[in-house]
């Protein structure tokens, strides 16, 4: 298989054109402008308006005039900044609230006017499994149970890597139930368990991840980060484990004083009084279904609407993969390099050397195509530099101890392999939060990258002229006669370091 066909490699990112995303939800009216509709595709602008369409549904059955107002000024605000952004595909989604609403017919037409295109109402079914073509955009080979709340209903459906099924809307969004229940969330009790024991075929979601998807989820678990000052913040693929997850749950709808709890200055107003609620749904979801973890995900139905537009070969490609060679084509001087590095690599972990699962190969390409994203940074600061930029980075098709990983892998490539070295420069509490085994990995791999620089000087053609090998308990670089004069002290020092690393003893040859 060629590298393009690993990588999925899409061309310059000026090729694109910029595709927008209106949704229209019961709570927010947001866009989003995403460069293109390709696999790793990034925002290149998201705004919300917080409007409130679906607070009032249940006792009124019509959207209020000020949050109608208000979603109005956003769409027209948005119209403008779709034509400044040369959008020529602007698709707008509404949601909950607006399909049930008694004038929702009304405000479609005037919603219209002020988008300056057409307005799709989805059904609950339609909104469940955009829900999880979103979850197929930010996950790799996804395979369990999406559930999207939203201010007006949650919808649920059962997602493998080959299917998507039994999609159902329940009407248990958060503005529906503090509506429904006059905001006494001990009412909401019984409403929740009806619903959720009508969905008969949720035992299927047993042992199996749950997908957490929607603005009130995410808030939540933000609140989750704060109370165990969780090393990063970034929402994507952060994982708690199931009863973990249930008893913080009844500790956010039981306690007196939300206001004050650490963190909640985070969530924004409009969405606070909303978080009991999104809690008490996710803790009795999660009492009925056991799923082995929850996971969230910040890909939901704008991100599914994306990924239904692609063509199925751009669906295929790996995510991971894809932003990292986007991003090397971008940062690194050579992407070309970067995909030598991938393959100069895999002599490491052939013959006698150690075995990698193929997850594992999966991250030790990403590392190599992210390995040289700092040097333009000044040499000081480059490890440094690496590890924030990649820890935080917008990566999909991977959780938290992979992007961990990288991070590690990456700023080891700068820094040196030296364990005592790297505890000073990194947080203990990120290191703890990947196995002895990953950060072994992700020195080996830093070290065999610092040992390619040595050679390649970041330029690619050079490194795939020389060889590595294993031969007993001999690591082996081979060097053609053309680059016999690269021989010398430093690239002996780094190559002892990473066969040291493989408990191997280093020799250079030059080629005959």
């Amino acid at each position: 298989m060629s590298l393009t066909q690993v990588f999925g490699g899409r061309g310059k990112a000026t090729e694109l054109e910029p595709l927008g995303v209106i949704d229209i939800g019961s709570n927010s009216v947001r866009l989003v402008v995403y460069e293109g509709a390709v696999r790793a595709a990034l925002p290149i602008f998201n705004e919300k308006v917080l409007c409130g369409l679906g607070k009032a549904i249940v006792s009124t059955g019509r959207l209020g005039d000020e949050s109608v107002e208000r979603a109005l000024e956003a769409l027209s605000r948005f119209r403008v900044i779709a034509r400044i952004l040369k959008v020529k595909n602007l698709r707008v989604l509404a949601t909950a609230a607006v399909r049930e609403a008694e004038d929702g017919r009304s405000f479609i037409q005037r919603a219209e006017r002020a988008a300056g295109t057409r307005i799709e109402v989805l059904s609950g079914e339609k909104e469940a499994e955009l829900a999880a073509c979103g979850i197929r955009m930010g996950f790799w080979e996804a395979n369990g149970t999406a559930g999207d709340l939203g201010g007006g209903s949650l919808e649920l459906i059962d997602i493998n890597p080959a299917t998507i099924s039994n999609a159902s809307t329940l009407p248990l969004g958060g503005l529906r139930l503090i509506d429904q229940t006059g905001n006494k969330i001990e009412r909401a009790l019984p409403i929740v368990d009806e619903a959720i024991a009508k969905t008969e075929w949720l035992m299927s979601g047993r042992g199996r991840p749950f997908f957490a998807v929607g603005g009130t989820w995410r808030a939540l678990a933000k609140l989750h980060m704060v109370q165990l000052n969780y090393p990063l913040r970034v929402m994507q693929g952060y994982a708690v484990s199931t009863r973990e997850m249930i008893e913080f749950c009844q500790f956010i709808r039981r306690h007196k004083k939300l206001a004050t709890m650490p963190g909640m200055e985070e969530v924004a107003r409009a969405r606070r009084e909303v978080v009991p609620f999104g809690a008490l749904v996710l803790e009795r979801l999660l009492e009925a279904m056991a799923p082995s973890e929850v996971v969230l995900s910040v890909y939901g139905i704008r991100e599914g609407l994306l990924y239904s537009l692609m063509t199925r070969h751009e669906q295929a490609k790996d995510p991971l993969l894809c932003f990292c060679e986007d991003y090397a084509r971008l940062r690194s001087r050579s992407v070309v390099h970067a995909h030598e590095l991938c393959v100069w690599t895999d002599a490491l972990f052939e013959g006698d050397g150690p075995k990698e699962t193929p997850e594992e190969r999966r991250l030790r390409y990403a590392a190599c195509l992210l390995s040289d994203i700092g040097w333009r940074a000044h040499p000081d600061y480059r490890g440094e530099q690496s590890l924030n930029v990649i820890a935080h980075a917008g990566l999909s098709g991977i959780d938290h101890p992979g992007r961990i990983f990288l991070a590690l892998a990456v700023y080891h490539r700068h820094v040196g392999s030296d364990e005592g070295a790297s505890i000073d420069a990194l947080s203990t509490r990120l290191r703890a939060a990947i196995s002895k085994r990953a950060q072994k990995r992700a020195r080996i791999i830093g070290a065999a990258v610092r040992t390619a620089h040595m050679l390649s000087i970041g330029m690619p053609g050079v490194i795939d002229e020389t060889q590595l090998s294993h031969e007993g308990t001999t690591l082996v670089l081979t060097l053609p006669k053309s680059y016999a004069a690269l021989d010398g002290e430093r690239l002996r020092r780094r190559f002892g370091v990473l066969a040291a690393l493989l408990s191997r003893e280093p020799e250079i040859r030059i080629a005959k």
